[in-house]
């Protein structure tokens, strides 16, 4: 976990400090602050907890993990994005922020709590977009989820582990794109 968490940092780091024209340089990255790829690290990682949270049918720590990602937000160091990177960061952030916040707060409500993991998933989508991946992750879609609308998750993992379904159909999804560092 800790060589992960250490991928994560060094990785987000490297991609947000060279985003000058495609300019990728070992230099540019270890100029960048180490705790902006740690508090990075540290949202994907509350993510993730988060996911893993819902596939176990765990409310509780579904919500402990709501409330992790809120305080990782909050620590996000900026100073190091481009001004595009700021304000697409800052749209991602008051949004996920929000829907971490009712997940942290509604223990007990699982249903209410998928219902914001859905579109919380949407912002951890935009946000490795926006700032890369130090690993690969997987975006992974349950078909059944919200009235056969579907909806997307992000995972560490290959293997589908339904957290919309939990268990009750833990398989269920299809992988639909590969997220490479």
């Amino acid at each position: 976990m800790k060589t992960l968490i250490y991928s994560l940092v060094f990785s987000l780091l490297f991609l947000a400090a060279c985003s000058n024209g495609g300019q990728k340089t070992q230099t540019a990255a270890t100029s960048v602050s180490s705790e902006k790829g740690s508090s990075a690290a540290a949202i994907l990682n509350a993510y993730l907890k988060l996911k893993n949270a819902f596939t176990a049918d765990n409310d509780k720590d579904a919500a402990a993990a709501g409330k992790e990602m809120v305080v990782a937000f909050a620590a996000f160091d900026k100073k190091s994005l481009t001004p595009q990177q700021d304000k697409a960061y800052s749209d991602i952030y008051d949004d996920a922020k929000e829907h971490a916040e009712h997940i942290g707060s509604n223990a007990g409500n699982i249903i209410h709590q998928r219902e914001h993991f859905d579109m919380l998933s949407k912002d951890m989508y935009d946000l490795v977009k926006l700032l890369g991946s130090p690993q690969l992750l997987y975006v992974d879609q349950c078909p059944m989820y919200n009235n056969d609308k579907g909806a997307i998750w992000l995972s560490e993992v290959k293997d589908i582990k339904n957290p919309y379904m939990g268990k009750t159909m833990p398989t269920c999804g299809s992988l639909k794109e590969e997220l490479k560092p």
